[in-house]
């Protein structure tokens, strides 16, 4: 049997570049090379298409120095016709080549412009089949204003927030410090369209509330103000179920902070001390039966479609999601991968998974 054409789409313009950059190197590393061919499509941080090495190597996680797409003179020229899904390539030199048809586009985008519904729609607009989330829950959860608004219509319970734009902390700084002063201590200060904790702060007290806003106005002209959770931090996959198969949700992992304030992106990516993740998380059966069942209601509600990774605060009166991730870090050592390993899956069959509910969609 032929094999299938992938195109692995990576890199983008948002602040997670080099993120998404190291997950394809692992995506690169470890897919089905019998049953797929694999065309490596990065995307310069000023959004330029280019055709990429297929080398894990070059997209291997260095803390000192991060990963990039170059721009290398090349560019992708996409289908241009209903139904058409040849692929090719311009070089440097104007010549032009044929990469053949492609049967499915595997974007593994992090952050705006790739994680936010954009790329799924102009997929869409193509008519090219594609992995993971679609327009809809795409959009949805990567702004955490409207996500928690969902989730809460839905009955999902999430952390008490207050949304602030840039404008209004513009024009009246004190109406936006009285609504936070509602909120118990301490404050989380994040970005509303940002991932990978990039412009997040904790705030002790209402005198760091100004600096923490600052800091994720650079990222966003919204900015989400939540009232901290004392519970553990609990992450599960949820996959969607290919053709007739019901939906399923993996194992629990969880996040153990040491001597960090919180999971941020030193720990997260850099080698940081003080936080472990340990997979599977020790729970009760009652506790995993109930962060299962909110996990799915949380998908189901934004109308998951591929995967998601949702992320729980576990309290004493039971989980509460702090936010749903449409395409979380997928690298062998990330905890989407790390829950469905511990689930019995192994990275290959997760990539594989991936691609097969994509082309039986």
């Amino acid at each position: 049997m032929d094999s299938l054409a992938v195109a692995v789409l990576f890199g983008g313009r948002s602040s997670e570049h080099s993120i998404s950059s190291v997950t394809a190197g692992g995506v690169l590393r470890a897919i089905d090379r019998e049953r797929f061919r694999v065309i490596p499509i990065g995307i310069t941080r000023a959004g330029a298409f280019v055709l990429e090495d297929d080398d894990p190597e070059k997209f291997a996680l260095d803390p000192v120095h991060l990963p990039e797409i170059a721009d290398n003179g090349t560019r992708i020229l996409w289908p241009e016709a209903a139904g058409d899904r040849a692929l090719r390539v311009r070089r440097p030199d104007g010549t032009v080549e044929s990469l053949g048809e492609i049967d499915v586009v595997l974007p593994i985008l992090h952050g705006t412009h790739g994680e936010d519904g954009t790329i799924q729609g102009f997929l869409d607009t193509l008519e090219l089949p594609f992995a993971g989330g679609g327009v809809l829950d795409s959009a949805l959860c990567m702004d955490k204003h409207f996500m928690k608004v969902v989730l809460e219509a839905a009955g999902v319970p999430v952390a008490p927030w207050t949304t602030v734009r840039a404008g209004e902390w513009a024009s009246d700084a004190d109406a936006v410090r009285a609504r936070a002063a509602e909120l118990p201590l301490p404050w989380f200060v994040k970005p509303a369209r940002a991932g990978s904790s990039v412009g997040v702060s904790k705030v002790h007290t209402a005198a760091e509330l100004d600096e923490a806003l600052a800091v994720a106005f650079r990222e966003d002209d919204k900015v989400l103000v939540e009232a901290g959770v004392s519970g553990r931090e609990i992450e599960l996959g949820v996959l969607e179920g290919c053709g007739d198969a019901p939906d399923r949700v993996s194992v629990p992992g969880e996040i153990v902070l040491t001597t960090r304030e919180f999971y941020d992106f030193e720990g997260k990516y850099l080698g940081g001390d003080g936080v472990e993740v340990v997979c599977p998380a020790v729970v009760t059966d009652a506790e995993l039966a109930a962060l299962q069942d909110a996990a799915l209601r949380a998908f189901r509600a934004v109308e998951g479609r591929g995967l998601a990774r949702v992320d729980f605060f576990l309290t004493p009166d039971g989980p509460v999601v702090n936010e749903l991730n449409t395409m979380p870090g997928f690298t062998p050592i990330s905890m989407f991968p790390k829950c469905w390993i511990a689930s019995g899956m192994t990275y290959p069959e997760l990539i594989s998974e991936l691609i097969d509910v994509a082309l039986a969609r």
